[in-house]
């Protein structure tokens, strides 16, 4: 997937995964916490996962390469290529190792809180279908990492 459009906002179910999430923290710290490795590597992923960053340049055309350590001694390798970085309201990103797939995260201020949505966009419904069911608990587990983390202060 090549660029950014506002089609990428327009809800298609059957090649979506969307998780939303409001946190008790300003946009500015959610985003902050996204963009800065040293946060981020702490929250991302489901509870037992750790991270090791080899690459993270969050600027259009940077990239984001990392291993998640999973709790069995498995190891998933990441990569990921920035399309658009606007502070602090979206970040987006294609994930270019298998599966392959775009996240578009937006951060929307609800008075002193941020609305996260994280959407997951397929090239199609059979590649979308195939990962949903774990990847929505897995988000869900991801964001209740960064809940705890943005709760630290």
């Amino acid at each position: 997937m090549v660029g950014s459009t506002a089609q990428d906002l327009d809800p298609q179910a059957d090649r979506d995964v969307l998780t939303t999430r409001i946190l008790d923290a300003s946009r500015e710290r959610v985003f902050r916490a996204w963009t800065d490795p040293d946060l981020l590597a702490r929250w991302w992923g489901p509870e037992g996962f750790t991270n090791s960053f080899q690459a993270f340049e969050p600027k259009p055309g940077g990239r984001w390469d990392f291993v998640m350590h999973g709790p069995g001694g498995v190891h998933f390798k990441n990569e990921s290529l920035f399309i658009e970085v606007l502070p602090p309201e979206r970040l987006v990103f294609d994930h270019v190792s298998t599966p392959a797939f775009r996240v578009i995260v937006t951060f929307e201020e609800e008075g002193p809180r941020t609305r996260l949505g994280f959407r997951m966009r397929f090239g199609s419904a059979a590649e979308c279908e195939a990962v949903k069911s774990f990847a929505l608990e897995g988000n869900e587990l991801t964001f209740d990492r960064l809940a705890a983390l943005l709760a630290e202060g």
